[in-house]
């Protein structure tokens, strides 16, 4: 695997200028695919503005000033993600990383206290030794859970200090959610009806926002019952 990465060939979903250099910060491999992911050491020099130089990056990176989802990342190739949390505790600052209406990762500043829980979407589920079920998220966490009380598209509120789900939020009709892809990324809708299409196709989901309109499943991320869960300018 190239260790480098030029600007023009870039992931379309990274706000970058693409002829200001030849080369740019290359996501390592992690929790979320290259494609859908913006290093740590680009999110602090060329979105949060923090420094100037990539060298400046790396050292405020690798001094373990940065936390995503409550960690230490001292990679500044860490790949960061739709929902994931970044902190900046020194200067109290705490962003969400989102999807615009453009299809491009963006800083979502939120409080405090929204800076200690994100949303994970249950990819799969699996059952692993001693018959228990597990829950595989979108930011390629896993959760260990007693009961098998949710499903494939669920999305589950966690809290970072102490790993346990707080709230879930359906993937069933009238739930809000966060389109992740496609024409519509970005726009928050009300699930309509959910469409089971019985052949290797996708399933449907019919969604109601500034206007009507289907999408895939896949594209679908549940952000809360009535109104958003999160913060989302």
């Amino acid at each position: 695997m190239s260790k480098h990465l030029k600007r023009l060939a870039a992931p379309r979903v990274l706000r970058i200028h693409r002829k200001e250099r030849a080369l740019t910060i290359r996501a390592a491999p992690g929790p979320h695919p290259l494609a859908q992911s913006m290093p740590l050491g680009l999110l602090v020099r060329d979105y949060l503005g923090l420094c100037d130089t990539y060298k400046e990056a790396r050292k405020i990176v690798s001094n373990g000033d940065i936390l995503v989802d409550g960690v230490k990342r001292k990679n500044f190739k860490f790949p960061c993600g739709f929902m994931d949390v970044v902190s900046i505790p020194k200067m109290r600052k705490n962003v969400r990383i989102l999807y615009d209406r453009n299809g491009k990762l963006t800083l979502t500043p939120i409080a405090e206290s929204d800076a200690e829980w994100k949303l994970c979407r249950i990819q799969n589920k699996t059952i692993v030794k001693g018959k228990r079920v597990q829950l595989n998220f979108h930011d390629g966490k896993n959760k260990l859970v007693e009961k098998d009380d949710y499903k494939t598209g669920d999305v589950l509120k966690i809290s970072f200090k102490e790993n346990k789900i707080d709230e879930v939020y359906k993937f069933d009709k009238g739930t809000v959610s966060m389109i992740i892809g496609g024409t519509h990324i970005g726009e928050i809708a009300s699930i309509e009806e959910i469409q089971i299409v019985a052949s290797s196709k996708p399933n449907l989901v019919n969604l109601k926002g500034e206007k009507e309109f289907y999408t895939i499943a896949v594209h679908v991320f549940p952000i809360g019952k009535n109104k958003p869960a999160i913060t989302l300018t």
